[in-house]
């Protein structure tokens, strides 16, 4: 039976999960398709309703709907409930379950490293802090701060995650073996000269983390990388987040180096 899956937020603006999921679908012979929906807040019931009628059998999901999905489902994971957001719907027989691949997708680079930092940082306190967080955390990350320039909104995730509160005039103050970046300073467009990260404020032995994949190389990384510190592209966090989706839907692995050659490649053009 052909299978219809997709990705929803508002406003949508140009995603590639379409390029990466068809891309899969193709490669493995598996009869889906994954489609772009751009769903206003208004109108997720709506939609949530017709995921369960037609039905829908996976969905990604961006903002503004990463909480207010999980009113429409019947399941989170423990993973998710901690991230209090799920990008992710997948069905298990008759329930539809939500799951954070988030998470996944940030720690599968980290995993990777011979040895894991003592201490990281995360800049920003948004859904993506949220996720780098719990990630973390998962790796046994124990001295874990979070920085945010609006400083209520750093103290709220400090607290709900029992993680230090860093002044963001303070953040470079303490020599962090992780810098992790989950603002849109980088972003391409209007955020795209700036840094979250003084580029004095690097020292050699340093991770930085950059959770923005476009630009590949943002100002951070760049800065990072003149400086000797070892980077890590938010394109790694794009594509193990969305091998893991790919994964919970299909039950199949996506080849990872093909996948992300395609990105590079769909980025790069």
């Amino acid at each position: 039976m052909f299978k219809s899956y997709g990705i929803i937020g508002w406003p949508l603006g140009h995603t590639i999960s379409p390029t990466l999921h068809n891309w899969g679908f193709d490669k493995l012979g598996v009869e889906a398709s994954y489609a772009a929906w751009p769903v206003s807040t208004g109108d997720l019931s709506s939609f949530m309703g017709q995921v369960r009628a037609r039905p829908i059998s996976g969905l990604s999901v961006t903002i503004p709907h990463k909480q207010a999905v999980m009113d429409y489902i019947d399941t989170v994971s423990d993973r998710a409930a901690q991230v209090g957001a799920v990008n992710t719907l997948y069905w298990d027989n008759d329930a539809l379950c939500g799951e954070n691949t988030d998470v996944i997708g940030f720690i599968a680079p980290l995993r990777s490293l011979e040895k894991c930092p003592d201490s990281a940082i995360v800049l920003g306190a948004g859904g993506a802090a949220r996720a780098a967080i719990v990630g973390l955390k998962e790796l046994g990350i124990k001295h874990i701060g979070v920085a945010n320039r609006t400083h209520a909104k750093a103290e709220l995730l400090a607290e709900q995650f029992n993680v230090d509160c860093i002044y963001w005039e303070e953040r470079m103050n303490t020599p962090w073996g992780l810098i992790c970046n989950t603002t849109p300073l980088g972003m391409s467009g209007e955020f795209e000269t700036l840094s979250p990260w003084d580029k004095d404020g690097f020292t050699p032995g340093m991770i930085a983390y950059d959770i923005v994949y476009n630009p590949l190389e943002t100002r951070f990384l760049r800065e990072a990388k003149a400086a000797g510190c070892r980077t890590i592209s938010g394109l790694e966090m794009f594509l193990h987040q969305g091998l893991a989706q790919f994964q919970l839907w299909t039950g199949q692995d996506m080849d990872e180096a093909g996948a992300r050659q395609l990105l590079l490649d769909t980025l790069n053009s």
